[in-house]
């Protein structure tokens, strides 16, 4: 089966610390079930000095989520959606929003 959710798409996270966030997804990790979104379960990270760090100190990055704990954004409501699939008249495989029937991207040509 296909994932529902790709790198680029607008999510929206609905459950944890950061719930109601909307941010980009950066990268899909397809093993671990995570993905990466942008603005989304910040934490710092402590760094001794170093020649590309000379002063050390804190940075802040995000970390993954769990896919289960976002969905993707239906661009024509603007809330958040479940994902089906159907194939086009040329035969390639799309994804489309549930909430509104609104095409999210093809996942395959044929």
């Amino acid at each position: 089966m296909a994932m529902k959710i790709k790198k680029g798409d607008q999510v929206v996270v609905i459950a944890g610390d950061d719930k109601g966030k909307v941010g980009e997804v950066l990268r899909v990790d397809r093993s671990g079930g995570k993905v990466l979104v942008q603005g989304v379960n910040r934490v710092y990270r402590h760094l001794r000095p170093s020649r590309q760090h000379p002063q050390g100190g804190r940075i802040q990055k995000e970390m993954p989520v769990h896919i289960s704990n976002v969905l993707p954004v239906d661009p024509k409501t603007g809330q958040s959606t479940r994902v089906g699939f159907r194939r086009g008249d040329d035969g390639s495989l799309q994804r489309v929003a549930r909430r509104s029937g609104e095409s999210l991207g093809t996942v395959k040509k044929v």
